[in-house]
């Protein structure tokens, strides 16, 4: 991967993204499971409110680690396995 400008921002929000426990324990959720609500990721994760979740989505979103797909009033949401590979060396199995 060729560290420019764009590849360092990216870089920054999905180390910031990661810094959060609750955002890792959603990861690691994701990357074993296809596609999950939001109800089905609150409910494996043990998230309590709506609005934490929703807070942790959108961070995890904005770079580029996961994928939301609409269906109707339902979000779906599906694990960027390519982006997490190319910035993250964990074992997540």
């Amino acid at each position: 991967m060729k560290l420019d400008e764009n590849t360092i921002g990216q870089a920054v929000k999905i180390y910031k993204a990661l810094g959060e426990p609750t955002r890792i324990k959603i990861i690691k959720i994701l990357y074993t499971l296809e596609e999950l609500s939001c109800n089905e990721i609150e409910d494996k994760a043990c998230i309590c409110a709506k609005s934490t979740l929703s807070h942790h989505m959108k961070q995890l979103a904005d770079c580029g680690l996961i994928e939301l797909r609409k269906d109707g009033i339902y979000h779906y949401y599906r694990l960027n396995k390519e982006i997490l590979r190319a910035f993250v060396s964990l074992e997540w199995d």
